[in-house]
C-alpha cells in the first residue's frame, strides 16, 4: 500500500472518530444547556427599587432596629420555614419574602418582627438558608409590570389554594385557586376537635357576642357552602350565617378547611391543612423542589401569571 492511500485512509479514520466524539460527547451536552436554558430563563431587570436598609420593629422590646434589607430577607426565610426544605423551595420563600417586605415598605407601612407582618430571627440563619437568599438577591415578584405586592404564602393546603377574594374580600389577579398536590410531608392533617353541643354553643355565642344565635343544636348547623379552594364559605349556626374563618378562629382550627360529625350530643370537627390558604404553599414548593422543579417554576405555578424580575438597589 503506498503512503498516500495510507495518509486518505487516516484522514477518514480521523474524520469518524471526531464525527463520532461530537455526536455522542458535544451534542448532548449542548443541548442540555441549551434546554436548562430555556426551562429556566435568568430573571430581567424591573422598575422597582430595593432599599439598602429598613427600620424593623421588635416585638419584644418595643423598639426599632435598622438592618441590612438582605439580611432582614434572610432572618425571615430562617424564621418562616424549616431549614430542612429543598434549597429550591427556600430560594422561592426568599423571593416570596422580599416582594412581600418591599410592598410594605412601598406603602409606607411598618415592618414587625412578628407574624403580623413576617416572623423575624436573626439567631437562626443557617448557611442553607443564607445561600438561598444571596442567589436570588435582589429578585421579586412582578405581575403586568407592577410589584406583586400581596405575596403572601402558608404553610399547607390539603388540597387547592384559594381566590384571595374567597379569604381576604379584596381580589388580586395573581392569587387565584391552583391545585397543590405536592404535599407528602405536611403536618396539620385530620386534625380532630371534640367537644358536647353545649360547649360548642357557649363558645360561638361567647366569641360573636353581638348575635343571636338562638337555639343551637345538631340540626341547626350546616355547613352551607364552600370555596373554590375547597375551604369552608358559608355555614349556618342556629339563626346566624357565619364563615369558615369564623370557625377556623373561634376554635383555633389550624384551616378552614373543615368537616363537621355528630355523635351522642358531641360534635367534630376535622381540619386539614395549615393557614389561610392563599398565595404559596410551604409544603407544596417543598413537594414541588423534591420533584426537580426550580423555584422559578414554583414561584409561577403559585403566584399565577407573575415574573420574577431583579429589583434595582437603592
Amino acid at each position: 500500500m503506498n503512503t498516500k492511500n495510507i495518509k486518505s485512509k487516516k484522514k477518514y479514520v480521523y474524520c469518524y472518530v471526531a464525527l463520532i466524539f461530537f455526536l455522542v460527547v458535544l451534542l448532548p451536552l449542548m443541548a442540555t444547556r441549551i434546554f436548562h436554558s430555556v426551562k429556566t430563563p435568568s430573571p430581567g431587570e424591573g422598575s422597582v427599587t430595593i432599599p439598602s436598609e429598613i427600620r424593623l420593629y421588635r416585638t419584644a422590646s418595643k423598639t426599632y432596629d435598622t438592618l441590612g434589607f438582605e439580611e432582614y430577607v434572610a432572618g425571615v426565610v430562617a424564621a418562616e420555614m424549616p431549614e430542612s426544605f429543598e434549597k429550591e423551595a427556600l430560594k422561592a420563600q426568599a423571593v416570596a419574602s422580599r416582594t412581600y417586605a418591599l410592598g410594605r415598605v412601598s406603602a409606607g407601612r411598618k415592618l414587625c418582627d412578628s407574624v403580623h407582618c413576617q416572623a423575624y430571627r436573626e439567631d437562626n440563619i443557617s448557611r442553607k438558608v443564607r445561600k438561598a437568599v444571596e442567589e436570588t438577591k435582589g429578585q421579586i415578584l412582578m405581575y403586568d409590570g407592577r410589584l406583586a405586592a400581596s405575596a403572601l404564602y402558608f404553610s399547607s393546603s390539603g388540597g387547592d389554594t384559594e381566590n384571595s377574594e374567597d379569604v381576604f374580600m379584596t381580589p388580586q389577579p395573581y392569587l387565584v385557586s391552583v391545585s397543590s398536590d405536592y404535599e407528602p410531608g405536611a403536618t396539620h392533617r385530620n386534625e380532630k376537635k371534640t367537644m358536647k353541643l353545649s360547649h360548642f354553643s357557649a363558645q360561638i355565642k361567647e366569641s360573636f357576642p353581638e348575635l343571636d344565635f338562638g337555639i343551637i343544636n345538631e340540626s341547626s348547623i350546616v355547613i352551607r357552602s364552600h370555596s373554590r379552594g375547597g375551604r369552608v364559605d358559608k355555614i349556618k349556626v342556629g339563626n346566624q350565617t357565619l364563615t369558615g374563618t369564623d370557625i377556623r378562629r373561634a376554635f383555633n382550627l389550624s384551616s378552614s378547611r373543615f368537616k363537621l360529625s355528630f355523635d351522642k350530643g358531641k360534635i367534630t370537627l376535622i381540619s386539614n391543612g395549615c393557614g389561610h390558604g392563599v398565595g404559596m404553599s410551604q409544603y407544596g414548593a417543598n413537594g414541588m423542589a423534591k420533584k426537580g422543579k426550580s423555584y422559578l417554576e414554583i414561584l409561577s405555578h403559585y403566584y399565577s401569571h407573575t415574573e420574577v424580575k431583579k429589583a434595582k438597589n437603592r
